[in-house]
């Protein structure tokens, strides 16, 4: 397993959500948004679905998966290769819960606030109508590539 380090951490909770790409059942890459609940120095990521769909039956079949993230504004980015494993509901921890909860909440208040200083009011917030937690995704990192372009790039 490879270890984040703290500014990747960082760098992936400051991100909305990040690109889970998983191996579909004829071979092709297939990509879904999921946010990440929590991320520590031993390499681990843990992203909660509120889906059981393709990424689901992808990781199942073959844990073979990378997580991207990027900041369009600093042209940064990494990408993570590991492998996966899905965690069902019951066994996903009070504490996780607690989290994405925090994390819906504190999207809808940005949200709410770029609409209000934009003079813009929009009344669709989709992070409220998204459905409970079917299952957690958990990850290990065992590459991690920097995608900033090489004169930006920062050694990890």
């Amino acid at each position: 397993m490879k270890q984040l380090t703290q500014e990747i951490i960082d760098f992936l909770y400051a991100q909305g959500f990040v690109i889970v790409a998983s191996i579909d059942k004829n071979g092709f890459p297939h990509s879904s948004c999921k946010a990440i609940v929590k991320a520590d120095s031993e390499g681990r990521i843990y992203l909660v679905d509120v889906y059981h769909g393709v990424t689901c039956e992808n990781i199942t079949r073959n844990p073979l998966v990378s997580i991207s993230a990027v900041d369009e504004y600093k042209f940064t980015g990494y990408c993570l290769k590991g492998k996966a494993s899905i965690v069902p509901n019951d066994d996903i921890s009070q504490e996780i819960i607690k989290k994405w909860e925090d994390n819906i909440t504190s999207r809808i208040a940005k949200r709410l606030l770029a609409n209000l200083s934009r003079d813009k009011i929009h009344p669709h917030h989709p992070e409220a109508s998204l459905p409970g937690p079917k299952h957690l995704i958990a990850f290990k990192a065992e590459q991690i590539v920097n995608l900033a372009p090489g004169h930006l790039r920062k050694e990890i």
